[in-house]
């Protein structure tokens, strides 16, 4: 009996796990090198939408059925995977899905509180004139507003949303990573 190697066993599975479960397996294609096709920046990665209606695919193309249609340009999103001109996204509730490429931007912005604003309290964090605690409130941002991410050293943010600039700690926004520095 002939012996097929792991790398081609495990990729038999995957095809007969796909094809029982009707889910088609061309997201999964590699170049000839082996590495995943895709933009070659990094994954994963924060971006933001740039339309108000982006659909979001079961997998990479048009032909895939529509699992929702997010309604907010400027919403940030995390790509975890890509093929070719799609990219895999994870939004602050941890829900993925396909988007295409074109309707994503590397404009930085982030979700202040996500996880506070579903909960139905008006869950409020103060923007701050300095990158300190005690420094003074520029405004008040309620949780599940978007800012606009200007730079991040790491523990504050500088944001703006609206007319209002400001510091918010980086760990109460969802577009950001933990100690991650923008300049």
């Amino acid at each position: 009996m002939r012996q097929f190697p792991l790398h081609w066993m495990l990729l038999f599975a995957l095809a007969a796990a796909c094809a029982a479960s009707h889910v088609p397996v061309a997201w999964a294609q590699v170049t000839s090198s082996g590495a995943p096709q895709g933009s070659g920046l990094p994954v994963p990665r924060f971006v933001s939408l740039k339309a108000d209606k982006v659909h979001i695919r079961q997998g990479p193309g048009t032909d895939y059925k529509v699992l929702w249609v997010f309604t907010r340009a400027g919403l940030p999103v995390e790509v975890i995977s890509e093929f070719e001109g799609w990219r895999q996204v994870r939004d602050s509730e941890g829900t993925t899905g396909w988007v295409l490429q074109g309707l994503v931007s590397g404009r930085r912005t982030a979700l202040v509180l996500p996880w506070e604003a579903k909960d139905g309290k008006a869950m409020q964090v103060p923007l701050r004139s300095d990158d300190r605690e005690g420094a003074g409130t520029v405004a008040v941002a309620e949780a599940g507003v978007i800012a606009n991410v200007r730079s991040c050293d790491g523990r504050w943010c500088y944001v703006s949303i609206a007319d209002f600039r400001g510091y918010i700690e980086q760990k109460k926004l969802w577009g950001v990573y933990e100690g991650e520095v923008l300049k």
